[in-house]
């Protein structure tokens, strides 16, 4: 029988979601992790990336950076720009792709920021099939 743990996803303006799950797969700067329950502590940042949330069904969400802490079975993902997949139309993603693409072009960008978007520019590829 799987365990579950509890979870709370929160953008600056509301509380997305809190939930039990049974695992969550996140996109942090080392790379995607799954989280389980009893996991070791953990602090870390997210890169873009999409959020998988298992539970009775499955939700994906589309975060551009955030925080993650994990203790004491209780998962907490705060994040500035964090979108349900759901809600996330075409236009929407052509528009972001098209920001990251001509920030890139413009070469002036630090280190992280060429990071950050290009890894938001490879998942918003592959969601936008």
């Amino acid at each position: 029988m799987e365990k579950n743990f509890n979870l709370e996803i929160i953008s600056p303006e509301k509380i997305l979601l809190s939930d039990k799950v049974n695992s969550v797969t996140i996109p942090s700067f080392e790379g995607e992790m799954t989280i389980l329950s009893d996991h070791i502590p953990l602090i870390t940042f997210l890169r873009p990336g999409i959020i998988e949330i298992h539970e009775s069904k499955k939700k994906k969400f589309f975060t551009e950076e955030g925080t993650v802490e994990f203790s004491n079975n209780n998962l907490i993902i705060l994040a500035s720009t964090i979108i349900d997949l759901e809600n996330l139309t075409k236009d929407k993603i052509s528009g972001m792709l098209k920001e990251s693409k001509d920030l890139l072009s413009k070469g002036n960008l630090n280190d992280k920021a060429v990071y950050v978007n290009s890894h938001k520019i490879d998942c918003l590829s592959k969601i936008n099939l």
